[in-house]
């Protein structure tokens, strides 16, 4: 007798569900997951190439150990954040994902800035394929953060809306907060932009 009601219940039950947006919210939750998964994918590939740089460009930059120590810190502390699409919910952890990453980024762009001044290192083949490679890393984690945004947006957009928010409460479903939403002060601020003249000039 269960076995013939739940037969009977089963396909009022999927109506149900699949009417009242369940379906979406699946849908677009994985692609807010996937989004994710793909910007982790270009971070680790960065990670992966700072090592590298940093001991091509160690021989030659022998006044520069200060730059070199705060790009391989940034990238220790780094690797110790482990964060997956499931911490995707969890503000405080994405904050201080952002936060490393942004150190990061900032100790990248120093040590790029600086090997300007080296002669040695603009023909240097290894080193330069590795600054090609960087800048296209950055590139691609910029277009997966782009993505990303948007996945959030259309996921948060969705389960908003009536009746799907019904269905987003009943299932324990929230809104997710997008990329850099808790940092914007930080993000939004005017760039400091200082010029220094190397010492021969000064003289």
């Amino acid at each position: 007798m269960k076995r013939i009601l739940l037969l009977l219940v089963m396909p009022w039950l999927a109506l149900i569900l699949s009417g009242c947006g369940y379906n979406d919210i699946q849908r677009l939750d994985e692609q807010v997951k996937a989004a994710w998964s793909q910007t982790l994918n270009q971070y680790e590939r960065r990670a992966e190439l700072v090592p590298k740089l940093v001991a091509s460009v160690d021989a030659y930059m022998a006044n520069e150990r200060a730059i070199l120590t705060q790009v391989t810190e940034a990238r220790a502390k780094v690797g110790s954040i482990q964060i997956s699409a499931a911490d995707l919910q969890d503000p405080a952890l994405m904050a201080r994902f952002n936060q490393v990453q942004g150190e990061l980024s900032s100790a990248l762009s120093r040590l790029i800035a600086v090997s300007e001044n080296y002669p040695q290192l603009k023909s240097d083949g290894v080193v330069r394929d590795l600054m090609t490679q960087l800048e296209g890393t950055e590139n691609r984690i910029a277009t997966e953060r782009g993505r990303y945004v948007q996945a959030v947006q259309e996921y948060n957009q969705f389960i908003r809306q009536f009746p799907t928010v019904i269905t987003a409460k009943i299932f324990g479903y929230d809104t997710m907060e997008n990329y850099g939403v808790s940092r914007q002060e930080e993000i939004t601020r005017d760039p400091e932009v200082k010029f220094t003249l190397p010492e021969a000039a000064k003289s």
